[in-house]
Protein backbone atom coordinates (compact mmCIF):
# COMPACT_ATOMS: atom_id res chain seq x y z
CA UNK A 1 0.00 0.00 0.00
CA UNK A 2 1.17 3.12 -0.94
CA UNK A 3 2.51 6.09 1.68
CA UNK A 4 0.32 9.40 1.35
CA UNK A 5 2.49 11.97 1.07
CA UNK A 6 1.63 16.08 1.31
CA UNK A 7 2.63 17.70 -2.03
CA UNK A 8 5.91 19.98 -1.90
CA UNK A 9 5.09 22.95 -1.36
CA UNK A 10 6.95 25.73 -4.07
CA UNK A 11 8.25 28.64 -2.15
CA UNK A 12 6.91 31.94 -2.91
CA UNK A 13 7.86 33.78 -6.08
CA UNK A 14 9.08 37.94 -5.06
CA UNK A 15 5.93 39.21 -6.71
CA UNK A 16 3.73 36.35 -4.66
CA UNK A 17 5.05 37.54 -1.45
CA UNK A 18 4.73 41.24 -2.03
CA UNK A 19 1.16 40.42 -2.82
CA UNK A 20 0.60 38.56 0.00
CA UNK A 21 2.15 41.22 2.54
CA UNK A 22 0.24 43.91 1.00
CA UNK A 23 -3.15 41.72 1.42
CA UNK A 24 -2.05 41.20 5.32
CA UNK A 25 -1.18 44.96 5.90
CA UNK A 26 -4.83 45.55 4.29
CA UNK A 27 -6.53 43.25 6.47
CA UNK A 28 -4.30 44.08 9.69
CA UNK A 29 -5.68 48.20 8.77
CA UNK A 30 -9.25 46.88 8.34
CA UNK A 31 -9.38 44.97 10.88
CA UNK A 32 -7.71 48.45 13.34
CA UNK A 33 -10.22 50.49 11.55
CA UNK A 34 -12.87 48.26 12.62
CA UNK A 35 -11.63 47.75 16.45
CA UNK A 36 -11.61 51.44 16.81
CA UNK A 37 -9.14 54.31 16.37
CA UNK A 38 -6.34 53.14 18.76
CA UNK A 39 -3.41 55.48 18.24
CA UNK A 40 -6.19 58.60 17.53
CA UNK A 41 -6.28 61.10 20.00
CA UNK A 42 -9.13 60.83 22.36
CA UNK A 43 -12.05 62.57 22.52
CA UNK A 44 -12.26 64.71 25.57
CA UNK A 45 -16.02 66.03 27.34
CA UNK A 46 -16.86 69.50 27.39
CA UNK A 47 -15.92 68.72 31.24
CA UNK A 48 -12.41 66.90 30.89
CA UNK A 49 -11.48 69.81 28.40
CA UNK A 50 -12.30 72.68 31.29
CA UNK A 51 -10.38 70.56 33.69
CA UNK A 52 -7.28 70.21 31.39
CA UNK A 53 -7.43 74.22 30.63
CA UNK A 54 -7.88 75.00 33.83
CA UNK A 55 -4.72 73.13 34.79
CA UNK A 56 -2.76 74.02 31.97
CA UNK A 57 -3.83 78.03 32.88
CA UNK A 58 -2.33 76.75 36.07
CA UNK A 59 1.18 76.16 35.13
CA UNK A 60 1.57 78.61 32.49
CA UNK A 61 0.40 81.61 35.51
CA UNK A 62 3.00 79.45 37.46
CA UNK A 63 5.64 80.24 34.91
CA UNK A 64 4.76 83.14 33.96
CA UNK A 65 5.91 84.13 37.75
CA UNK A 66 8.91 82.09 37.13
CA UNK A 67 9.50 83.96 33.80
CA UNK A 68 8.51 87.82 35.52
CA UNK A 69 11.17 87.28 38.06
CA UNK A 70 13.54 86.20 36.09
CA UNK A 71 13.17 89.09 33.64
CA UNK A 72 13.34 91.57 36.76
CA UNK A 73 16.99 89.82 37.71
CA UNK A 74 17.68 90.08 33.80
CA UNK A 75 16.74 93.28 33.75
CA UNK A 76 19.15 94.30 37.32
CA UNK A 77 21.92 92.34 35.68
CA UNK A 78 22.00 94.71 32.67
CA UNK A 79 21.39 97.84 34.25
CA UNK A 80 24.67 96.86 36.38
CA UNK A 81 26.72 96.07 33.49
CA UNK A 82 25.84 99.22 32.02
CA UNK A 83 26.79 100.81 34.43
CA UNK A 84 29.68 98.95 34.89
CA UNK A 85 30.95 99.49 31.41
CA UNK A 86 30.12 103.42 31.69
CA UNK A 87 32.72 103.41 34.53
CA UNK A 88 35.51 101.33 32.99
CA UNK A 89 34.58 104.25 30.25
CA UNK A 90 35.05 107.28 32.65
CA UNK A 91 38.55 105.57 34.21
CA UNK A 92 39.97 104.92 30.85
CA UNK A 93 40.17 108.07 30.37
CA UNK A 94 41.40 109.35 33.35
CA UNK A 95 44.03 106.49 32.96
CA UNK A 96 44.34 107.63 29.32
CA UNK A 97 45.02 111.11 30.44
CA UNK A 98 47.83 110.24 32.93
CA UNK A 99 49.53 108.04 30.62
CA UNK A 100 49.65 111.34 28.65
CA UNK A 101 51.04 113.41 31.01
CA UNK A 102 53.67 110.73 32.25
CA UNK A 103 55.06 110.79 28.83
CA UNK A 104 55.34 114.30 28.59
CA UNK A 105 57.57 114.23 31.55
CA UNK A 106 59.51 111.00 29.69
CA UNK A 107 60.03 113.37 26.40
CA UNK A 108 61.18 116.56 28.86
CA UNK A 109 63.80 113.71 30.71
CA UNK A 110 65.09 113.31 27.18
CA UNK A 111 65.54 116.20 26.08
CA UNK A 112 67.49 117.17 28.83
CA UNK A 113 70.08 114.67 27.50
CA UNK A 114 70.03 112.67 31.10
CA UNK A 115 73.04 113.72 32.30
CA UNK A 116 73.86 112.16 35.73
CA UNK A 117 73.23 114.82 38.89
CA UNK A 118 77.10 114.93 39.62
CA UNK A 119 78.52 115.93 36.36
CA UNK A 120 75.87 118.36 36.10
CA UNK A 121 77.05 119.93 39.35
CA UNK A 122 80.81 120.11 38.31
CA UNK A 123 80.57 121.61 35.15
CA UNK A 124 77.62 124.36 36.23
CA UNK A 125 78.59 127.84 36.03
CA UNK A 126 76.35 128.33 39.36
CA UNK A 127 76.74 125.75 41.75
CA UNK A 128 73.94 127.03 44.14
CA UNK A 129 71.53 128.16 41.51
CA UNK A 130 72.26 124.54 39.96
CA UNK A 131 71.36 123.07 43.67
CA UNK A 132 68.02 124.96 44.12
CA UNK A 133 67.07 123.61 39.99
CA UNK A 134 68.21 119.83 41.45
CA UNK A 135 65.71 120.18 44.80
CA UNK A 136 62.53 121.37 42.42
CA UNK A 137 63.59 118.58 40.01
CA UNK A 138 63.98 115.93 42.92
CA UNK A 139 60.31 117.50 44.21
CA UNK A 140 59.30 117.07 40.34
CA UNK A 141 59.96 113.66 40.66
CA UNK A 142 58.24 112.67 44.00
CA UNK A 143 55.47 114.20 41.94
CA UNK A 144 56.14 111.76 38.44
CA UNK A 145 56.26 108.78 41.11
CA UNK A 146 53.04 109.86 42.70
CA UNK A 147 51.42 109.93 39.23
CA UNK A 148 52.96 106.85 38.45
CA UNK A 149 51.66 104.97 41.47
CA UNK A 150 48.01 106.34 40.58
CA UNK A 151 48.32 105.38 36.93
CA UNK A 152 49.31 101.88 38.42
CA UNK A 153 46.07 101.98 40.83
CA UNK A 154 44.05 102.88 38.09
CA UNK A 155 44.88 100.25 35.60
CA UNK A 156 44.08 97.87 38.86
CA UNK A 157 40.69 99.50 39.83
CA UNK A 158 39.80 99.03 35.55
CA UNK A 159 40.94 95.06 35.75
CA UNK A 160 38.61 95.02 38.95
CA UNK A 161 35.56 96.51 36.91
CA UNK A 162 36.23 94.82 34.13
CA UNK A 163 36.44 91.29 35.68
CA UNK A 164 32.89 92.28 37.84
CA UNK A 165 31.58 92.89 34.39
CA UNK A 166 32.51 89.82 32.93
CA UNK A 167 30.89 88.26 36.21
CA UNK A 168 27.64 90.33 35.23
CA UNK A 169 27.79 89.68 31.48
CA UNK A 170 27.41 86.11 32.81
CA UNK A 171 24.49 86.08 35.09
CA UNK A 172 22.72 88.10 32.25
CA UNK A 173 23.42 85.06 29.82
CA UNK A 174 22.27 82.72 32.67
CA UNK A 175 19.07 84.84 33.26
CA UNK A 176 18.13 85.26 29.16
CA UNK A 177 18.65 81.39 28.81
CA UNK A 178 16.34 80.94 31.91
CA UNK A 179 13.89 83.64 30.51
CA UNK A 180 14.16 81.41 27.28
CA UNK A 181 12.58 78.58 29.06
CA UNK A 182 10.24 79.63 30.77
CA UNK A 183 8.81 81.57 27.62
CA UNK A 184 8.76 78.48 26.05
CA UNK A 185 6.94 76.65 29.07
CA UNK A 186 4.51 79.50 29.37
CA UNK A 187 3.75 79.65 25.02
CA UNK A 188 3.48 75.75 24.95
CA UNK A 189 0.87 75.49 27.72
CA UNK A 190 -1.44 78.24 26.44
CA UNK A 191 -1.17 76.85 23.12
CA UNK A 192 -2.05 73.45 23.93
CA UNK A 193 -5.25 75.38 26.23
CA UNK A 194 -6.73 76.84 22.86
CA UNK A 195 -6.11 74.07 20.93
CA UNK A 196 -8.42 72.46 23.33
CA UNK A 197 -10.51 75.02 23.49
CA UNK A 198 -10.75 75.19 19.69
CA UNK A 199 -12.90 71.69 20.05
CA UNK A 200 -15.36 72.89 21.71
CA UNK A 201 -18.81 74.56 20.88
CA UNK A 202 -18.95 78.52 20.95
CA UNK A 203 -21.59 77.35 23.95
CA UNK A 204 -18.90 74.99 25.50
CA UNK A 205 -16.15 77.47 25.75
CA UNK A 206 -18.26 79.83 27.39
CA UNK A 207 -18.95 77.11 29.92
CA UNK A 208 -15.47 75.97 30.09
CA UNK A 209 -14.07 79.57 30.54
CA UNK A 210 -16.60 81.56 32.53
CA UNK A 211 -16.97 84.28 29.88
CA UNK A 212 -19.27 85.41 27.05
CA UNK A 213 -16.78 85.79 24.57
CA UNK A 214 -13.89 83.24 25.47
CA UNK A 215 -11.55 84.83 23.55
CA UNK A 216 -9.93 87.12 26.05
CA UNK A 217 -10.79 89.91 24.53
CA UNK A 218 -12.71 91.59 27.25
CA UNK A 219 -15.50 93.14 25.15
CA UNK A 220 -18.65 91.32 26.87
CA UNK A 221 -19.21 89.07 29.38
CA UNK A 222 -19.14 89.99 33.26
CA UNK A 223 -15.95 92.16 33.36
CA UNK A 224 -17.41 94.22 30.77
CA UNK A 225 -20.47 95.00 32.25
CA UNK A 226 -18.80 95.81 35.65
CA UNK A 227 -16.44 97.95 34.03
CA UNK A 228 -19.50 99.82 32.83
CA UNK A 229 -20.99 100.30 36.43
CA UNK A 230 -17.85 101.37 37.45
CA UNK A 231 -17.30 104.42 35.75
CA UNK A 232 -17.55 106.25 38.94
CA UNK A 233 -14.29 105.74 40.51
CA UNK A 234 -16.36 106.05 44.17
CA UNK A 235 -18.48 103.71 43.43
CA UNK A 236 -17.09 100.41 43.45
CA UNK A 237 -16.22 100.90 47.34
CA UNK A 238 -20.11 101.25 47.66
CA UNK A 239 -21.13 98.30 45.40
CA UNK A 240 -18.26 95.98 46.91
CA UNK A 241 -19.38 96.05 50.15
CA UNK A 242 -19.28 97.91 53.65
CA UNK A 243 -15.51 97.84 54.25
CA UNK A 244 -13.78 100.48 53.89
CA UNK A 245 -9.95 100.72 52.53
CA UNK A 246 -7.78 100.55 55.54
CA UNK A 247 -6.20 103.88 53.91
CA UNK A 248 -6.37 106.58 50.91
CA UNK A 249 -3.72 104.86 48.58
CA UNK A 250 -5.36 101.22 49.35
CA UNK A 251 -8.56 103.15 47.81
CA UNK A 252 -6.81 104.53 44.82
CA UNK A 253 -5.56 101.32 44.21
CA UNK A 254 -9.12 99.92 44.53
CA UNK A 255 -10.16 102.50 42.24
CA UNK A 256 -7.49 101.58 39.76
CA UNK A 257 -8.47 98.14 39.55
CA UNK A 258 -12.20 98.85 38.60
CA UNK A 259 -11.28 101.56 36.01
CA UNK A 260 -9.17 97.99 34.48
CA UNK A 261 -12.30 96.02 34.05
CA UNK A 262 -12.42 94.00 30.92
CA UNK A 263 -8.77 94.89 29.76
CA UNK A 264 -7.63 91.51 28.18
CA UNK A 265 -5.05 88.88 29.93
CA UNK A 266 -1.73 88.99 28.38
CA UNK A 267 1.18 87.01 30.44
CA UNK A 268 4.29 89.39 30.91
CA UNK A 269 2.18 92.44 30.90
CA UNK A 270 1.66 95.35 33.42
CA UNK A 271 -0.70 97.56 31.98
CA UNK A 272 -1.69 100.17 31.00
CA UNK A 273 -4.04 98.60 28.63
CA UNK A 274 -3.25 94.77 29.59
CA UNK A 275 -2.34 92.67 32.52
CA UNK A 276 -1.14 89.55 33.80
CA UNK A 277 -2.47 88.89 37.52
CA UNK A 278 0.61 90.37 39.34
CA UNK A 279 1.15 93.10 36.71
CA UNK A 280 -2.36 94.13 37.72
CA UNK A 281 -1.59 94.35 41.43
CA UNK A 282 1.94 96.13 40.73
CA UNK A 283 -0.46 98.96 38.56
CA UNK A 284 -2.75 99.41 40.81
CA UNK A 285 -0.45 99.94 44.10
CA UNK A 286 1.75 102.20 41.11
CA UNK A 287 -0.89 104.42 40.42
CA UNK A 288 -1.73 104.61 44.05
CA UNK A 289 2.22 105.76 44.60
CA UNK A 290 3.14 102.64 45.92
CA UNK A 291 6.11 100.35 44.30
CA UNK A 292 5.15 96.53 44.95
CA UNK A 293 7.64 94.23 43.20
CA UNK A 294 6.90 92.15 40.23
CA UNK A 295 6.01 88.72 41.51
CA UNK A 296 3.04 87.40 43.58
CA UNK A 297 5.90 85.10 45.52
CA UNK A 298 7.50 88.55 45.75
CA UNK A 299 4.29 90.64 46.98
CA UNK A 300 3.02 88.22 49.47
CA UNK A 301 6.13 89.62 51.85
CA UNK A 302 5.39 93.18 50.58
CA UNK A 303 3.39 94.32 53.11
CA UNK A 304 1.87 92.79 56.47
CA UNK A 305 0.33 89.85 56.71
CA UNK A 306 -3.64 89.68 57.62
CA UNK A 307 -5.95 86.80 57.87
CA UNK A 308 -8.97 86.05 55.45
CA UNK A 309 -11.54 87.70 57.94
CA UNK A 310 -9.43 90.91 58.45
CA UNK A 311 -9.60 91.41 54.59
CA UNK A 312 -10.45 94.95 53.50
CA UNK A 313 -10.32 97.02 50.36
CA UNK A 314 -6.98 96.85 48.88
CA UNK A 315 -5.58 93.74 50.34
CA UNK A 316 -3.62 91.38 47.69
CA UNK A 317 -5.05 88.23 48.05
CA UNK A 318 -2.94 85.19 47.03
CA UNK A 319 -4.02 81.50 45.59
CA UNK A 320 -2.49 78.37 44.91
CA UNK A 321 0.27 76.26 47.64
CA UNK A 322 2.58 78.19 45.22
CA UNK A 323 1.78 81.55 45.57
CA UNK A 324 1.04 81.73 41.71
CA UNK A 325 -1.86 83.92 41.51
CA UNK A 326 -2.99 87.48 42.99
CA UNK A 327 -6.19 89.58 42.85
CA UNK A 328 -7.54 93.00 44.67
CA UNK A 329 -9.39 92.23 47.42
CA UNK A 330 -12.66 94.83 46.77
CA UNK A 331 -15.04 94.00 49.43
CA UNK A 332 -17.95 91.54 50.46
CA UNK A 333 -16.22 88.84 49.27
CA UNK A 334 -15.29 89.64 45.81
CA UNK A 335 -11.52 90.65 44.06
CA UNK A 336 -10.77 91.88 40.75
CA UNK A 337 -8.22 90.00 39.07
CA UNK A 338 -6.87 89.32 35.67
CA UNK A 339 -7.95 85.38 35.61
CA UNK A 340 -5.92 83.94 32.24
CA UNK A 341 -6.05 84.36 28.34
CA UNK A 342 -9.26 83.24 28.08
CA UNK A 343 -10.94 85.93 30.25
CA UNK A 344 -10.67 89.44 31.07
CA UNK A 345 -9.61 91.43 33.89
CA UNK A 346 -12.82 90.91 36.31
CA UNK A 347 -15.07 90.73 39.75
CA UNK A 348 -14.92 87.32 41.17
CA UNK A 349 -15.73 85.77 44.63
CA UNK A 350 -12.12 85.11 46.44
CA UNK A 351 -13.42 81.95 47.41
CA UNK A 352 -13.48 80.73 44.26
CA UNK A 353 -9.29 79.36 43.87
CA UNK A 354 -7.82 77.97 46.97
CA UNK A 355 -6.66 80.75 49.19
CA UNK A 356 -2.97 80.91 50.33
CA UNK A 357 -2.44 84.51 52.12
CA UNK A 358 -3.48 88.04 52.43
CA UNK A 359 -0.78 90.91 52.76
CA UNK A 360 -2.06 94.63 53.10
CA UNK A 361 0.36 96.97 51.44
CA UNK A 362 -1.27 100.46 52.28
Amino acid sequence: MAAHRKPPQRPLSGHTARTAATLALAGAVTAACFDGTAHAEPQLTPAQVKARVDTLYREAEAATEKYNGAKEESDTARRRLSALQDEVARRQETLNSARDALGSIAAAQYRGGGIAPAWQLALSSDPDRYLDGAALAERAGDRQAAAVSRVRRQLREIERLRGAARIELTSLRSRQAELDRQKETVTGKLGEARRLLARLTPRERTDATGTSTGTGTGTGGTGARASRSAADPRQPLQLAGSAQASTGRAAAAVAYAYSKLGSPYVWGATGPNAFDCSGLAQAAYRAAGISLPRTTYAQINAGRRVSRSELRPGDLVFFYSGISHVGIYVGGGQMIHAPNPSAPVRLAPVDQMPFAGATRVA
